[in-house]
């Protein structure tokens, strides 16, 4: 979009322009989103004059209409280094609305009703409306590091800040503090080495290693947590790291392996080799 040096009666840090030529909505204000997030691809948008500003986050601004009542965009482009704030008809369009110019300024519809209106200013058009609402709960609340409800009600006592509305949820905060009670403790430990072995199986990774292992196996004694790790380039030669298992820590402790206890990764395959070998757990 190219500008004339027009007098829009306003603040022109504070006016949105309808644009056909903008294929997104975007400012550079960061402070006026909602939401911000990074950009799925690192980006970059071309101006009127061949210029191009990299685009640093997407999210969702809120805009204040005359009546009062806010108007949600979605997907809006934060561009720090463009000098206009736009507002993308094609955008617009794509979420079900039209747009129509004439004379009299530029009237955004949805089903036949009125969802916001702009003046025209030379050749151009600046829709009616507020800049964003940035005092509002959510703001504040993450701007000042996501702070519980009781402080920010201390806060709106205080005047320290003001104007805030019903705060919402905080996903940001959902995620961030939740937590898990912890596992049981049974308290069992076995008495003596190898009464009790457990076993478990990894893999495949997505790369092999130098040897061509994908897989591996895990034995570790109950008693004395010691753990054995075999690297294996099938699941097949589980029964064989097995075997040369057993027949090393039996042979090092004089005492037998009571019981092997495994999450079923093992498969049914194991059990048929140990049944097939006449091997005694």
């Amino acid at each position: 979009m190219t500008s004339t040096s027009e007098n829009v009666g306003r603040n022109a840090n504070d006016v949105w322009y309808a644009d056909s030529g903008a294929s997104n909505h975007m400012t550079s204000h960061r402070e006026w989103f909602e939401e911000l997030q990074n950009p799925n691809a690192s980006g970059y948008v071309q101006t009127g004059d061949n210029t191009t500003h990299q685009i640093e986050h997407v999210g969702n601004v809120s805009l204040r209409r005359g009546d009062g009542k806010e108007l949600p965009m979605r997907n809006v482009l934060h561009v720090p280094n463009i000098a206009k704030n736009l507002v993308s008809v094609g955008q617009i369009v794509d979420q079900g609305m039209q747009v129509k110019f004439n004379k009299a300024g530029c009237f955004i519809e949805k089903h036949g009703r009125l969802i916001a209106r702009g003046k025209r200013e030379g050749r151009m058009f600046t829709l009616d409306v507020d800049m964003p609402r940035i005092t509002s709960v959510m703001f504040s609340h993450g701007r000042i590091g996501h702070i519980n409800l009781q402080m920010l009600q201390n806060m709106l006592k205080r005047n320290v800040i003001g104007g805030l509305p019903k705060l919402k949820v905080c996903e940001a905060c959902q995620l961030g503090k939740q937590n898990r009670q912890p596992f049981r403790n049974e308290g069992y430990i076995s008495e003596g080495l190898l009464d009790l072995v457990h076993s478990d199986v990894w893999g495949p990774t997505k790369n092999t290693s130098i040897s061509g292992k994908r897989y591996y196996v895990t034995f570790i004694d109950d008693c004395s947590r010691r753990t054995w790790v075999y690297f294996m380039k099938e699941k097949s030669e589980v029964f064989e790291w097995f075997q040369k298992f057993k027949s090393l820590v039996e042979k090092q402790t004089g005492r037998k392996i009571k019981c092997l206890r495994f999450d079923g990764g093992l498969e049914d395959n194991f059990h048929v080799d140990i049944l097939h070998n006449k091997m005694e757990l």
